[in-house]
């Protein structure tokens, strides 16, 4: 935990801040509902889909077309390219795989409002109906995971077949008096000024650090792992990314993951600094009926790129379950 706020809360706490994570997480609780109608695509062209509010969403469509389907919600404030080792390795391997750039961030628009998880799940919602995928198997990694699981609580899993969440934030993050084992919001504010500050800088200090555990004593740094992470990140719009800070802290995914009832696997590292696995990838297996949690020892949170061999393959035994 210490080291998570050291290297995160790269500033002091911004107290004008504070009032929009805690109003995000208000207002979570007051619009979440057990279902919602989907937002339907309204056009579909070439490497983009047009959601119901006028977002054009950049998406990849990987393999064969009559493959065993399963799409990938990207983390933050990266881009569907952060999956490109898994859906290579998985699209050779006879499955068709799906990503797109979540709304504001990567090859998608950037819309001023909608920066929160209902929009987000909305858009996966999209992606799905539009390309008419079934039988899908859903994989979220980090802010992705609760895009995930904000999809199964609002949508439902009739056209899911499985879930994954790798190094996922829910059930959530953010310490709240019915969540005492959360991060303080401290961290979140960092991270909030650090962005208003120099985000490009901010980028480059969590890849060098935390994230991939470059941090760590006898870690051998990947520049080249760091000017993508960077890359990405820049690529996404400002006010984007900087609202995605509250909808991956203060929103509360407990109700979500009690809805899911199809076959769920839980990913996570060891040793993340950035969302630790006692408050996340271990609560959520607990709350997930029936879940299989497997713990990486001494990976960091960038898994899917540190531990991409590893990964891949659990990823292929538990899809051909």
């Amino acid at each position: 935990m210490k080291q998570l706020y050291r290297t995160l809360a790269l500033t002091a706490i911004a107290a004008s801040l504070s009032v929009q994570a805690a109003s995000a997480q208000a207002a979570d609780a007051s619009r979440h509902t057990s279902a919602a109608q989907a937002a339907p695509a309204v056009e579909r062209t070439g490497s983009h889909i047009v959601t119901q509010d006028g977002v054009r969403l950049y998406y990849k469509d990987w393999g064969p077309k009559d493959g065993p389907v399963v799409t990938f919600s990207h983390g933050w404030p990266l881009s569907s390219d952060s999956w490109e080792s898994q859906m290579l390795f998985l699209a050779s391997q006879g499955f068709r795989v799906v990503a797109h750039d979540r709304r504001g961030h990567g090859r998608s628009s950037q819309p001023w409002d909608g920066n929160d998880m209902d929009h987000y799940a909305d858009d996966l919602a999209a992606v799905i109906e539009a390309l008419d995928l079934k039988a899908v198997t859903l994989v979220g990694f980090s802010t992705g995971g609760g895009e995930v699981a904000r999809y199964i609580g609002r949508h439902g899993t009739q056209r899911v077949r499985k879930a994954v969440l790798v190094s996922s934030v829910p059930p959530m993050m953010l310490r709240t008096d019915s969540n005492p084992d959360g991060l303080p919001l401290e961290v979140f504010d960092g991270l909030r000024k650090a962005s208003i500050d120099n985000r490009s800088q901010l980028y480059l200090d969590i890849a060098s650090g935390p994230f991939y555990g470059f941090n760590r004593a006898g870690a051998k740094a990947s520049p080249g792992l760091i000017e993508s992470f960077r890359a990405q990140g820049m690529q996404g719009g400002h006010r984007n990314t900087y609202d995605s800070i509250a909808a991956f802290s203060a929103t509360d995914f407990r109700a979500d993951l009690k809805k899911f009832d199809v076959p769920t696997l839980v990913i996570h590292g060891s040793d993340d600094q950035i969302v630790p696995i006692d408050i996340s990838g271990k609560a959520s297996a607990a709350l997930i009926r029936n879940a299989e949690l497997i713990v990486y020892p001494g990976a960091p949170h960038g898994l899917t790129d540190t531990h991409k061999e590893r990964l891949n393959q659990d990823l292929l035994t538990f899809l051909r379950k």
